[in-house]
């Protein structure tokens, strides 16, 4: 692992020096401030994924009504939160920021994160390759202050920037009016979302003195959200540079310097070799990486009635360190991503998904290509009813979707799990349709009382997906099978199944999830007891369409 001083010599060659004293002092500074240090995660760590407002009550403080739905419906389910972007901000619902250390006054104050905090562990978003066109750094660089004018990318209009990978159609340039005359500034994601510009040692500095604030509040887990396009050079991609990586290993040297065991997630939605390249060795990058190829997986397996592709992928998943694993997810705030699939999918079926998706209601975000074409980029609908959309039954559906739910539970890593799965939640077409904004058909805000009422309802589908998950969660942190790091063995029984052995010893449990509307018979040669049934197994199982089972092994072997 290289030392700060390394790395700000890669990064910094000019004034290294400097930078070091300068961050040398920062670190000084917060190390008081550290009250805290984790240990590392195991099978007891499952993060629920939402927006502080995601569930909501009429004249109450947003984050006071979460931690009060999770204590009341959700304790011990859950045993930590991801809070989406929690910031003012102006757009892109919350990763447009203005300010980086004040909570938005909608959702609530620095006190009621912390009392959130005090019950459940935390992830912020570290929203840090750009900021919202009306935030305080902008206003200071458009009026000429001296101590902001390296803090946005300026470029040539006419230049050629025919390389730069982008998730989005708009323009990459935008152009401003500043005191200075118009500049063309580099906006990856939108003209309201103004990139930093990581070649400024005024932003290294602002940016870390963020990151060090952030773990001071609490944050277990810091997520780098779009830290791919951090670092730019003109005539390349822009993306997933070696100046990015290095970039990455700093920010971990000087905040695990200061606040032990705070982990870096790092946010790259790319094919998976660019993805897991941000573990670095294992021990100097990222301590987790978004596995962004099994949302869009496990959804063609579902769709296909075949999971090959993902039984293929899942081969390939092996341990990392002992300190270092993958955030597991299906379902998130943002769409699920064609690019994790381009060099695992063939296009035809990619194009099934696509056409699928849209039969079940969805919507498809698009991006450009160099050549100007548009490709489909993600598809935007609620992972429920991309599963289970087709089915008129409650039960088939919340036991299809639960089966697709036991994937990520079953796989090496800490599963992340959006708070829409984790409550049954549908399709919304109403602010989709408001604003114009595809994203939202997955991201509507639910009132905590008519959620509690359609909760107590065993017959009603939010009821039975909750009561599922609960019940699964129950048994996976009792066992050391389902620990970040422990050994997977993935299994090919059948093309409809999805199998995989956890653990070691008389200890390990086979996991079997049947994708397929058909019975399958599998001879697996484990005996055993099901841990989700009950059932006692012998060496040949039937699974029922879309049955999922825990076989934790008694007697023989595969």
């Amino acid at each position: 692992m290289g030392t700060i001083k390394d790395h700000l010599q890669y990064l910094y060659p000019d004034c290294y020096e400097i930078l070091e004293k300068q961050i040398g002092s920062l670190m000084e500074f917060w190390k008081n401030k550290a009250n805290a240090s984790y240990p590392q995660v195991d099978q007891t760590d499952v993060m629920l994924i939402t927006y502080g407002d995601g569930i909501k009550r009429k004249g109450e403080a947003p984050l006071h009504t979460l931690r009060e739905f999770l204590d009341q419906e959700l304790r011990g389910t859950v045993s930590a939160v991801h809070l989406l972007p929690m910031f003012p901000y102006t757009s892109d619902d919350g990763f447009s920021v203005v300010d980086f250390r004040q909570i938005n006054p909608e959702l609530g104050g620095w006190e009621d994160v912390e009392r959130l905090g005090g019950r459940y562990d935390l992830m912020f978003d570290a929203v840090i390759n750009h900021v919202s066109a009306s935030s305080s750094y902008y206003k200071k660089y458009a009026s000429g202050d001296e101590g902001y004018r390296d803090f946005f990318i300026e470029s040539d209009p006419d230049g050629d920037y025919s390389q730069v990978i982008r998730p989005r159609t708009l323009p990459l340039l935008t152009r401003f009016e500043t005191s200075m005359g118009i500049k063309y500034l580099w906006t990856t994601f939108s003209e309201d979302q103004i990139d930093l510009n990581y070649k400024s040692p005024q932003v290294l500095l602002e940016v870390l003195d963020v990151l060090l604030f952030y773990a001071s509040k609490g944050a277990r887990f810091l997520r780098f959200d779009a830290i791919g396009f951090a670092w730019k050079e003109q005539g390349t991609t822009c993306m997933h540079l070696p100046q990015t990586h290095e970039l990455i290993k700093l920010m971990r040297c000087v905040i695990e310097s200061c606040f032990k065991g705070c982990t870096i997630i790092t946010e790259t939605n790319v094919p998976h070799e660019e993805n897991i390249s941000y573990f670095g060795s294992g021990y100097d990058e990222a301590g987790m990486v978004y596995q962004f190829p099994l949302p869009p997986l496990t959804l063609y397996a579902y769709l296909s009635g075949n999971a090959a592709h993902l039984t293929y992928w899942a081969m390939g998943i092996q341990p990392v360190t002992e300190t270092a694993t993958y955030f597991n997810f299906l379902a998130s705030h943002d769409g699920i991503g064609l690019r994790p699939v381009e060099d695992l999918l063939s296009g035809e079926e990619r194009r099934f998904m696509v056409d699928e998706v849209l039969k079940r209601g969805g919507q498809i975000g698009y991006r450009s290509l160099a050549d100007k074409n548009m490709v489909p980029y993600e598809l935007n609908i609620n992972y429920l009813d991309a599963i289970a959309g087709d089915e008129t039954d409650t039960g088939m559906m919340a036991r299809k979707f639960l089966g697709s739910q036991c994937v990520l539970l079953s796989l090496m890593g800490v599963p992340g799990i959006y708070y829409h799965s984790l409550l049954g939640s549908r399709n919304c077409y109403k602010d989709f349709e408001e604003s114009g904004i595809k994203r939202r058909i997955n991201r509507e805000k639910l009132d905590a009382d008519q959620l509690k009422e359609e909760l107590s309802d065993p017959g009603s589908l939010r009821a039975r997906v909750l009561t599922g998950f609960q019940a699964m969660l129950r048994v996976r942190r009792g066992e050391e099978a389902f620990s970040p790091n422990r050994l997977q063995e993935v299994v090919k029984l059948d093309d409809r199944v999805f199998a995989l052995l956890r653990g070691e010893g008389e200890g390990r449990i086979l996991a079997l999830i049947n994708v397929s509307r058909q019975q399958v018979e599998c001879r697996t040669g484990v005996a055993g007891e099901d841990l989700l049934s009950g059932r006692k197994i012998k060496d040949t199982v039937l699974l029922e369409p879309y049955e999922y089972m825990w076989i934790k092994q008694g007697s023989g072997q595969i």
